[in-house]
């Protein structure tokens, strides 16, 4: 316990206030870091978090996992959902969590001094047992593990912007290489000129 709380602290500090979202975060992180056999910080070598919303929630798995964008360890692929897969990059061991769908009823139950919702969430995710905050399953990455760390220095030019694209993300359309974006892909397009 005393260990949840100082990684509260460090999540609270970085996002001004404590929510119920980061202890989600942080809980859902330290749980992965356990089940697939992984100790924080992760790095490019050991582990992987894929998560599928941004904001407080990331803040705390962030803390918990020690995965950050620029070390290419943690990755968000926004569905809109307080979910992430981490991975095992070893085994290829793959663990998607998200909350269990009646979390927050719960949570009340866990903290019932707490005059509303929002408080009795953020007490109550911390001390609920693991299993009836979260669920989890093992997952297929799609694409693999493989192509979503691709290999160093891969680098090519995109045949019609002429940018330089990394990492592997091209795609061949009607036997011609472009970027994403290009390809109509991308989250943006240029409007027409």
């Amino acid at each position: 316990m005393a260990h949840l709380i100082e990684l509260l602290k460090q999540s609270s500090a970085r996002h001004d206030h404590l929510c119920p979202r980061q202890v989600l975060g942080v809980r859902m992180g330290l749980t992965g870091l356990r089940l697939l056999g992984l100790e924080a910080p992760i790095t490019k070598k050991t582990g992987l978090v894929i998560l599928e919303t941004d904001g407080c929630f990331a803040d705390g798995i962030e803390v918990a996992t020690g995965a950050v964008i620029g070390h290419r360890t943690l990755r968000i692929n926004d569905l809109g959902k307080i979910a992430a897969t981490m991975v095992n990059v070893q085994t290829g061991k793959a663990i998607r969590f998200s909350p269990q769908p009646d979390v927050r009823d719960r949570a009340v139950g866990y903290a019932p001094e707490m005059k509303t919702r929002y408080y009795a969430q953020l007490h109550g995710y911390q001390s609920m047992p693991e299993s009836e905050l979260l669920h989890h399953q093992k997952v297929i990455l799609q694409p693999s593990l493989t192509e979503i760390l691709s290999r160093p220095n891969a680098r090519v030019k995109c045949s019609r912007c002429e940018e330089e694209i990394i990492n592997e993300r091209q795609v061949h359309v009607n036997g011609v290489l472009l970027c994403r974006a290009c390809a109509n892909l991308g989250y943006y397009h240029l409007p027409n000129a």
